[in-house]
């Protein structure tokens, strides 16, 4: 792995805004990097990268299966205590999943360690399925890069091909907070690979959403809900106000993935797992172990975009991020070392579709914990 200084595409930035990436810029910060390149060997990419995705995949899987199964453990995790069933009768029913993301830490040597699993609504699928292959076929055409570079990256024609295994048979609805560019950016792109599936598809906002005398959930045209992608955490959805009124079989990702994107399962793999190799050792915070590890991380278990999580060392604190996650239970994971050059640090992002390492998308940025504006930065497999 090594991180390399390219050439812009001169015209990237129209290209951009032609298909809907508004987002390359956020808040007058630099989102996209066309001008640098992260290249790994292809061996890299399979034994190091996708292996251990498949394999990390696998465990919480298993993990899954057995949670649903304990009342303890589904406390332990912070789900709702009247949503127990919903989460177990989705799971129990074979509802289907469309993707994920872990986050992975690795510095070039040693094996990846999971940082997190993404699992429920994570963003970055367009810049890494779309945009970044559409920058390979541009730099190799233009001679920046050789003609046999290749990329990881299946995840176009794996979404179609896992929105193919729903049956076209009513609308699928895509709902996300519309003002925001980023995650109507995600849900367009997801409809459009929707739509290449057969399927009839509508935009919804997620406050448009209604609910009928008969409690089923309804559209902006009073249409019924009966199949929704939804850019809204299962944390979130499952302390509203119409969360009575939520079922197996309607909602993407399912309810059984409030169980995977939760950080509690950070600790719950290593008390089943220890010593794995792609996994660090992790705990609860209110267990006495949490305080005797001298390098640690610190997460709420709902955090996202790296909110209010704490990096410290030998008690003293490296790094800490603001954000409005501070309140719920933490967990607390041994710190990992990131690929680091030039004072850029690397997290990378490995994709699941459905059940498949499917690509992967590299976010860099100066201080050691990735937060919303850290950059997306293309990668390409040397020969």
């Amino acid at each position: 792995m090594r991180r390399l200084i390219l050439p812009e595409r001169p015209d990237w930035r129209d290209k951009a805004r032609a298909v809907g990436f508004g987002f390359h810029e956020m808040y007058g910060e630099p989102y996209w990097l066309d001008g640098a390149a992260y290249a790994f060997s292809l061996a890299e990419i399979e034994d190091r990268i996708e292996a251990p995705t498949e394999v990390l995949h696998e465990l919480c899987m298993d993990l899954v299966a057995e949670v649903v199964e304990s009342e303890r453990e589904l406390r332990r995790l912070g789900i709702p205590e009247a949503h127990f069933d919903l989460v177990r009768d989705s799971w129990r029913g074979g509802d289907r999943h469309l993707y994920g993301r872990f986050d992975l830490a690795y510095d070039g040597t040693g094996p990846v360690r999971m940082l997190e699993y993404n699992a429920d609504t994570p963003t970055s699928i367009f810049e890494a399925a779309w945009f970044q292959h559409n920058w390979l076929i541009d730099q190799t055409e233009a001679g920046v890069l050789p003609d046999d570079v290749d990329q990881f990256n299946s995840l176009q024609e794996s979404l179609i091909e896992a929105f193919a295994s729903f049956a076209p048979d009513r609308i699928f609805h895509f709902a996300c907070w519309v003002a925001n560019d980023e995650d109507r950016g995600t849900a367009a792109y997801l409809m459009d690979c929707a739509v290449q599936a057969g399927h009839r598809v509508e935009m919804i906002d997620i406050r448009a959403i209604g609910v009928d005398a008969q409690g089923r959930f309804t559209d902006r045209h009073e249409r019924t809900i009966d199949r929704c992608f939804k850019l809204y955490p299962w944390e979130d959805m499952l302390r509203e106000p119409f969360a009575a009124h939520l079922k197996p079989g309607v909602f993407i990702e399912p309810a059984w993935k409030s169980i995977v994107s939760n950080k509690g399962i950070l600790p719950l793999l290593w008390e089943r797992h220890p010593g794995h190799p792609n996994l660090l050792p992790a705990f609860f915070a209110a267990d006495p172990r949490a305080t005797a590890r001298a390098h640690t991380v610190s997460k709420p278990m709902f955090s996202r975009e790296g909110e209010n999580i704490t990096i410290m060392k030998n008690g003293q604190i490296v790094e800490a991020a603001e954000g409005s996650y501070g309140g719920e239970q933490r967990v607390v994971q041994d710190f990992a070392p990131l690929f680091e050059t030039n004072g850029l640090h690397a997290v990378l992002g490995s994709w699941m579709i459905g059940d498949r390492p499917a690509g992967l998308g590299v976010r860099e940025d100066a201080g050691l914990i990735t937060r919303n504006l850290s950059r997306f930065v293309p990668h390409f497999i040397e020969n």
